[in-house]
C-alpha cells in the first residue's frame, strides 16, 4: 500500500497483531485503582505486554491538566472543564495510547470517554441532550479510537461515597454532593444500556478479589482469551 492510500491510524481496526484497548469506569469509590491491579497481574503472568494509564492524564501535558482539574481551588464554568478534559485527551491519545495499540500493546485506562459523558454530561449538565451532542461531536473529532471492552464498576452511590470519604484528602470532583453523583450513575447507566456489547456491568460488591475474578472472566470472555 502507497502513502498516498495508507489508511490513517485513527481508522485501524483491532487486529491480532494490535493491542486490546480497556478501559475501567465507575462513580468514586468503586475499587478501580485495586480492580486494575489485580488484572495487570494477571496479565503480567500471561506474558501479555500491557500499559497502564488513566484519564485525565496519562502523558506528561495532560497530566498538567489533570492537577488543574482536580485542584479544588480551581474555578472554572462548565464548558471550560469539558473542554479542558477533551484537551488532555487528545493529547494522551496521541501520545500514548495509539502508539502503544499500535505496537501491539495492550492498554489499560483508568476511565475515558464514558466518564466524560456520565461526569460532565450528566452530572453536571443533567443528562441535557444540547450537551450530550456537543460531547459526541468531541469524541467524534478527538478520539481516534474507543475502548474495545469496558468495564463499568456498579456500585450504589452511598456505599461508593463512603469508600471515598475515607481517603485523606478529596479532590474537585469527590467534593461534589451525592446528587451530582446520582445523575453521574445514571450517566453511566445510560451508556450501558445504549451500548451494551462493549459497556460491561461488573458488580462492584464484595471483596476485592471477588470483583477481580469477575471482571477476568468477562475480559476472557469478551476478548477470547
Amino acid at each position: 500500500m502507497s502513502a498516498s492510500t495508507q489508511a490513517p491510524l485513527s481508522h485501524i481496526n483491532t487486529t491480532p497483531t494490535q493491542g486490546r484497548f480497556i478501559s475501567f469506569e465507575g462513580t468514586e469509590g468503586v475499587g478501580k485503582t485495586t480492580a486494575i491491579e489485580q488484572l495487570c497481574a494477571r496479565l503480567q503472568v500471561r506474558g501479555i505486554d500491557y500499559l497502564r494509564t488513566r484519564e485525565p492524564g496519562g502523558s506528561p501535558f495532560a497530566e498538567r491538566l489533570r492537577d488543574i482539574l482536580l485542584d479544588p481551588a480551581t474555578d472554572i464554568n462548565d464548558d471550560t472543564e469539558l473542554l479542558l478534559m477533551f484537551a488532555a485527551r487528545c493529547d494522551h491519545m496521541q501520545q500514548v495510547i495509539l502508539p502503544a495499540l499500535q505496537r501491539g500493546t495492550w492498554v489499560i485506562c483508568d476511565r475515558f470517554t464514558d466518564s466524560t459523558v456520565a461526569y460532565q454530561g450528566f452530572g453536571r449538565a443533567h443528562g441535557d441532550a444540547a450537551v450530550r451532542c456537543k460531547i459526541d461531536m468531541l469524541i467524534e473529532q478527538f478520539v481516534e479510537q474507543l475502548p474495545e471492552l469496558t468495564l463499568w464498576l456498579d456500585l450504589p452511590v452511598l456505599e461508593g461515597m463512603a469508600r471515598a470519604n475515607k481517603r485523606s484528602t478529596a479532590d474537585r470532583f469527590e467534593q461534589q454532593a451525592t446528587e451530582f453523583f446520582t445523575r453521574v450513575h445514571k450517566g453511566f447507566s445510560t451508556l450501558a444500556d445504549e451500548q451494551p456489547e462493549r459497556i460491561q456491568r461488573i458488580n462492584a460488591s464484595g471483596t476485592a478479589d471477588e470483583v477481580g475474578a469477575r471482571i477476568w472472566q468477562t475480559v476472557k470472555e469478551k476478548l477470547d482469551i
